[in-house]
Order: C-alpha cells, then structure tokens, then sequence
C-alpha cells in the first residue's frame, strides 16, 4: 500500500514568527500523514511515488480558525450596528435558539461545513450551540467532509433567555452524554464549551472542570472580549481579582486543561502573566472586535510576550469565514493601533500573520501549521493568477497580493495527508 505522495509547487511557511520560509518549484512529500521534507528533486527513496505537480501555484500549510460559531454562519453579517451584548441578546440568541430543531440545524450547518471545507481553513475550533442532537450532527458533517476540527457543545444556565437555557443539572448531564456519544469520531474531537462567565454559574464551572479532569477534554471560551463584560463579570465574581480567573478557579484556564480564550482585548498585566504561565491560547478576531465595538487588541505586544496567538474568524461577529480576511484585518488594526494607541509597539507584518494563522493557532491541535519535517499534512493549494496585474511580480509578492486580494478559495486542499478535493 502506497503510503507516501509529493505536492510540487512554490512552498510557503513561517518555522518561527515572523520569518517566511520559501521554496519555489519544490517538491512536499507526505509520508504516513506527516511532512517527510521539501526537496529540490526527489530523492531515490521516494522516486516511483505519486506526484501531483502544481506548476507555477502557491502552496501554503493549511489555515487554522481558533475561534468560529458554526451555529452563526447562516446570519453572518446581520446586526452589526450593535455592540457585543446588545447584539448577543437581539441576534445571537434567537437565531441559537433555532436549532432545536433538526431541519433547521441540518441546513445551518450544511451551509457552514460546505463553506469550511471550501475554504482555506483545514483545522476550527467551533461553537455550535447548546442542543446536544445538533451538535453532533455537525460533528458528522465534519467528519464525513475530512475536516479534522474541535466542536463545542455550548453550555449556559443563567443570564440568557428562557428559549436558550438549560437548568445546571440538565447542561452537565447532555454534555456528559455528548462526550460519551462523541467518543466514535476519528478526526473531529469535542472541546467543553462554556459560554463565557456571565451566562454560566460557579455549580457549572465546576462541574465542567470536573468532566475536563475525566474525560481529558480541552476548554475553550471568551475572555475580556469588552468592556461592559468584564464590569458584569466583576459583578458576579466579586472574589476574583480578573476575568480570567472565574476559569482557572474551576481548572478551566490552561496548565492541564488545554483551553482557547476568545478575543482578550482588555486583558491585563496580570491576567496575560497567568495565560503566559497557564500555556493558553489566544484566538485574535480582529473583524468582530471592530465589528462590535470592542476595541483593538494588543496583539503584537502578546506576541512579543511569548503568548500563544491564533486567528479566529469569530462568525458571525467576524461576518468572513476567510482566515486570509483574518490576518489582513489583524495587520490593519495593528497599525491603527502603533499609530493611535501605543507608538512604541511596531505593526505587524505579513510574516506574522501568516505565523498565527497557521503555526501559531496549529500548536494547539499538535504539530500542525507548518511544512517542518514530522508535521501534520495539511496544505491547501492557491492559484493567484486570476488576480489580473501589469506588474512583474516576485514570490513574496504574489503571496501578499493573495493574502489580500484572493477570495480565499483553493483549487486543492489536504489535512493530515488526505486529499479532500
């Protein structure tokens, strides 16, 4: 059985943030899943093996979206003149609260994986919603598509609206039994999914670290995404000196629990001390932030501080599923940011948005995100010669030219060694 195959084209990839890696008309072997190497020709060893050459096309490992609501993607792009709780209340939650039932669930997230697996993205980690039968059923979806994701089963037992709520007891029992139910997946893997602080209670939050220390599920979550939030947080966490810790007093804030944390606009000193020290993941969603008027977050400065950062999409907050959409609202922002907010923190560069969107945010699912030796296979294959010019360009530029221009489509796309079209 054959278990080795060659993609050939121009490769990119960033070993360490902020450097780009590029290996024009190369050949990427796959071997067992995993990267083998790049090469310049093919050694003897894999001579005879498949080879799907790509001619004069980009190659890039595939995209990772750390943070979307496939419950929302269907209403992308609706409500955007409110801010986060006004439009949590007036849109998210109506619209959630639709999936109890199975039809609609079904279309929803037919349209959501359809646009996923179409895309760039080869790796999300994804709300649904709190309905226990839906969430599964986009995990299928999920599987059957090849997509190799983290899905949430969406936990929440105050401050939301009747239609969209569960008794404490009820929300540990269906997410005990969505575990169990999820223990068949091959490729998609459940992640505890509390809503965030405010709609769900202490007798919760423990329950969920005590699922988390049983079934060895990671976490993921929003954190200091606005202003109005964290006041409410501190209000119903008196004993809590930040937002962040109304998860780590429950284990549900890095260390054992691998967990991602949404947005972290306003985090402090201390708080991004304890991410550091706790290993969590920050998912940046520059597109929502502004979309919702939450503000910009320091995303260079956690970068210089050692932070594990990502990019999230954060549909339908972000109303563009496009990771490519991602990190150039992430490189705009940084620059309003260095010019209007903090002069001394440079903007970041393509290099480094491209690290977060695929090394950076990839370091969560494992050795996924780069084109280095023992890595996950996955890549996603891009033609920018659509993208119409007079102007002779160099590598680096028809990259950034993709990046920024591209509707974000590849022509083909692998995750963890298969082709999924």
């Amino acid at each position: 059985m054959q278990t080795a195959f060659a993609v050939k084209g121009n490769l990119f990839y960033t070993p360490v943030c902020g450097k780009l890696a590029r290996y024009p008309g190369a050949y990427l072997v796959c071997e067992n899943g995993t990267v083998a190497g790049i090469f310049d020709t093919l050694p003897d060893r894999y001579q005879g093996i498949l080879v799907e050459d790509y001619g004069d096309k980009l190659i890039l490992p595939g995209l990772v979206d750390l943070h979307v609501h496939g419950g929302q993607y269907a209403y992308r792009g609706l409500g955007m003149d409110m801010e986060l709780l006004d439009w949590l209340e007036k849109n998210a939650f109506p619209e959630e609260s639709r999936f109890a039932e199975a039809a609609y669930a079904e279309a929803a997230y037919h349209i959501f994986v359809d646009a996923l697996l179409h895309s760039a993205t080869t790796r999300a980690s994804i709300f649904a919603t709190l309905h226990r039968p839906a969430t599964l059923r986009l995990m299928e979806m999920l599987e059957q598509a090849g997509l190799p994701c983290f899905v949430g089963k969406v936990n929440m037992d105050r401050n939301s609206p009747d239609y969209l709520r569960e008794s404490t007891a009820e929300s540990l029992a269906e997410t005990r039994r969505w575990l169990e139910e999820s223990r068949d997946f091959a490729v998609v893997r459940p992640i505890l999914t509390p809503r965030f602080t405010p709609s769900c209670t202490d007798d919760l939050m423990n329950g969920l670290g005590k699922l988390h220390r049983e079934f060895g599920t990671p976490v993921q979550s929003h954190l200091s995404e606005n202003l109005s939030e964290i006041a409410w947080v501190q209000q119903l966490c008196p004993g809590t000196r930040f937002y962040g810790e109304a998860y780590a007093r429950f284990g549900l804030f890095g260390g054992d629990c691998p967990t991602i944390m949404a947005h972290c606009v306003w985090s402090g000193e201390e708080e991004r001390a304890l991410m550091k020290e706790q290993g969590v993941f920050i998912a940046h969603c520059p597109q929502s932030n502004m979309n919702v008027s939450s503000g910009i977050a320091p995303v260079k400065q956690y970068l210089r501080e050692g932070q594990k950062v990502g990019l999230g999409s954060d549909v339908a907050g972000g109303a563009h599923l496009s990771i490519f959409r991602a990190m150039t609202d992430a490189i705009q922002c940084s620059k309003l940011r260095w010019r209007l907010v903090d002069q001394d923190t440079p903007a970041l560069t393509l290099p480094e948005a491209l690290y977060m969107a695929t090394k950076g945010g990839g370091a969560f699912f494992g050795k996924v995100g780069s084109f280095e030796p023992g890595y996950q296979f996955d890549a996603v294959v891009l033609d920018d010669s659509t993208l119409s010019t007079t102007r002779s360009c160099t590598l680096d530029e028809r990259l950034e030219r993709l990046v920024y221009l591209s509707d974000g489509r590849p022509c083909a796309k692998y995750a963890a060694g298969r082709k999924l079209f």
